[in-house]
């Protein structure tokens, strides 16, 4: 009768905090994003463009024949293909939910109902853990309001969709602070939770498995059994590993992507009090905002003010009994010390400055950079001290009314960003608040492609390119992934370079340039078989430089400007100890170009460079510097033509 009674009150506090998440995500986020047909916030781009990346993940792999393994999509990093779980699609769903999606027809998103459960689980599994340390329900229900409605749970949600599935760690400390207290190492739900983790985001795998090797290590030596733990480690190893397989987690060589190295994404020492989400969004109504250091803003950990008032009650609280749990709870120590330690990383920054770089070989630089956005592995330490926090007001005198007061605090502090993402999300589903910048009728046109080539650089606006290669279903070579293979990709965009040198266009590609010196090297060979030029957004944003074979001769709207010999020149926009944006400094006198046939075709001859209607006079012409074509004008300051279109006299 007493384990009933105890299952009773376990499932109770469950069903309570599981409520209260939900209530949480539908204060903040509504209703709107449940409607597996409304995908507005997903293509406007919630908060930031990063859910336009998750969505065309799986619009690329809900349209891709069906292999081996799942979540692959051939469509994206063509022609190897890439698995979603580098679009961050959420692997696991996309490949349970596909053939639903694809029974429905029609428009299905599910990054909503994902989002929901993920609020529903981080309040079950944070009432749950309470529980572990008050009797009280009410003082229970009030404490997994700190976990459903915790600042990095809200700086995640629908931004980095899968990162909100944080539930995963509390469900990992709750399996070990249960296994601790029943002298048990073998837990389904542990074992479960670790294989899940790779199905729905790999940077929680270090962070689950890092509170299972602490339990493990705990029985172990207080046991003295070692064999057991081993199995089990070995087992849930072997698991993970086979489903990560399975999802295509990996396929190929997906292990590059050209973005910083481990050491960037850090966690500054101010991160537990700093409010500073990311685009300026303030989580908190009474502390100010610290100054942080390059990608410190990743490894967001603001607290909340409830819990940074509860934090110091707690340490005092427990002083006496505070060097006998830390004994006892040795290996989670051990871990929690590690796992910090790789959030702060080699590059440790304090406020706006860099403390200190430490030496580290570039092999273990390497291996880090696998998750090379290091701060969050914090995230498990987080949560411990948000629990600390609930345990230490808790087994005060009336510790409930003490935990309902912090609870206060804390929604009241970070009210200002739970308002932000609400109106965010009612934005979000206004369709015009966030227009595609592929505004110009080129592109309808160019929706008859079969294939996209990203001939070099990534373009502009990258992901609204990847929303419309998806919509009208055409492969491309860009991975739009945040892990491929670099090398390969470059390899085959030289390939492609070298195809069009050749005056060789695949009839059903349309070829994208970043730059448009290397636009203006490559065109010349075909320009009389495709329609080549400069594409626009009506804001001047973004630009595309384009060959479109098959289009020759046809006009399209203001936005475009076709190749021909009235294309403007452009300085090139080089930078380096000596040029600015394309000017000698020293002298101002002197501009660079990108050498190509149109570029030469237009100086060699000319007298004057011309701009806005005044004529500068060329007094000279250098092409020694290999690929560079050097003008020096009678001008005062050249620095006025920056981002002007110039022509020749």
């Amino acid at each position: 009768m007493a384990d009933l009674a105890k299952g009773r009150h376990t499932a109770t506090r469950f069903a309570l905090g599981a409520a209260l998440g939900v209530l949480v995500f539908l204060a903040v986020y509504g209703v709107s994003p449940l409607d597996v047909a409304n995908d507005a916030f997903c293509r406007g781009g919630y908060i930031e463009k990063d859910i336009q990346q998750h969505y065309a993940g799986w619009l690329f792999y809900r349209e891709n024949a069906i292999g081996f393994p799942f979540c692959v999509t051939k469509a994206v990093n063509a022609p190897a293909g890439v698995s979603v779980a580098y679009t961050d699609s959420i692997p696991l769903l996309a490949a349970l939910l596909r053939p639903v999606a694809n029974a429905l027809g029609g428009t299905f998103q599910y990054f909503g109902w994902f989002t929901l459960t993920s609020f529903a689980l981080q309040g079950g599994f944070g009432a749950l853990l309470c529980g572990l340390f008050c009797e009280s329900v009410p003082a229970c229900a009030a404490g997994s309001l700190l976990f459903s409605a915790s600042p990095i749970l809200i700086e995640r949600a629908f931004r980095h969709t899968s990162l909100g599935a944080q539930w995963l760690v509390l469900a990992a400390l709750y399996c070990y602070f249960c296994g601790r207290r029943q002298g048990r190492y073998r837990l389904p739900l542990l074992f479960a939770v670790n294989v899940l983790a790779v199905g729905i985001h790999p940077y929680f795998l270090p962070m689950t498995y890092a509170v299972t090797l602490a339990l493990l290590l705990e029985y172990a030596v207080t046991h003295k059994r070692w064999a057991g733990p081993a199995v089990f480690l070995g087992c849930d190893l072997v698991c993970t590993a086979v489903l990560g397989w399975a999802l295509g987690l990996l396929y190929g060589t997906a292990t590059s992507g050209g973005q910083a190295l481990y050491g960037y994404f850090s966690m500054n020492l101010n991160a537990l009090w700093n409010p500073a989400g990311v685009n300026g969004v303030l989580y908190s109504r009474f502390l100010p905002a610290q100054n942080q250091v390059g990608g410190n803003y990743d490894a967001f950990a603001y607290l909340g003010l409830g819990v940074l008032i509860a934090l110091p009650i707690a340490v005092v609280a427990a002083r006496k009994r505070l060097p006998a749990l830390l004994r006892r709870h040795w290996a989670l120590c051990a871990v929690f010390v590690v796992l910090t330690a790789f959030a702060v990383s080699h590059v440790v920054t304090a406020n706006g400055v860099t403390l200190v770089t430490l030496p580290l070989p570039a092999s273990l630089i390497k291996l880090f950079s696998v998750f090379r956005s290091g701060g969050r592995l914090f995230w498990p330490v987080y949560y411990v001290l948000v629990l600390a926090a609930f345990a230490g007001l808790a087994k005060l005198p009336r510790g409930t009314v003490w935990v309902m007061a912090a609870v206060v605090v804390q929604l009241w502090d970070i009210s200002p960003a739970l308002i932000q993402r609400h109106e965010a999300m009612v934005q979000a589903q206004q369709s015009e608040a966030f227009p595609t910048t592929l505004e110009s009728n080129f592109w309808q046109a160019a929706s008859g492609y079969e294939k996209l080539y990203s001939v070099q650089g990534l373009q502009d606006d990258a992901l609204h390119l990847a929303l419309f290669a998806a919509d009208n279903g055409m492969t491309t070579n860009d991975p739009f992934a945040a892990r491929y293979d670099d090398a390969a990709l470059e390899n085959q965009r030289a390939a492609l370079l070298a195809a069009l040198a050749e005056g060789q266009a695949e009839p059903n590609a349309l070829y994208l340039f970043e730059d448009e010196g290397d636009f203006l090297q490559a065109v010349e060979p075909v320009r009389n078989a495709a329609w080549c030029g400069k594409v626009t957004s009506r804001d001047g944003s973004c630009n595309w430089y384009v060959i479109a074979p098959g289009l020759q001769g046809q006009t399209f709207d203001a936005l475009c400007t076709p190749y021909d010999d009235s294309y403007p020149l452009r300085l090139a926009d080089y930078t380096d100890a000596l040029w600015n944006r394309g000017v000698l400094d020293s002298t101002r006198k002197t501009v660079c170009f990108k050498d190509s046939p149109f570029t030469r075709r237009k100086l060699e001859n000319a007298q004057y460079l011309c701009a806005d209607g005044q004529a500068y006079r060329i007094t000279e012409l250098d092409d020694h510097d290999a690929g560079w074509l050097m003008v020096t004008l009678d001008i005062n300051d050249a620095t006025i033509l920056w981002d002007q279109e110039l022509t020749t006299q």
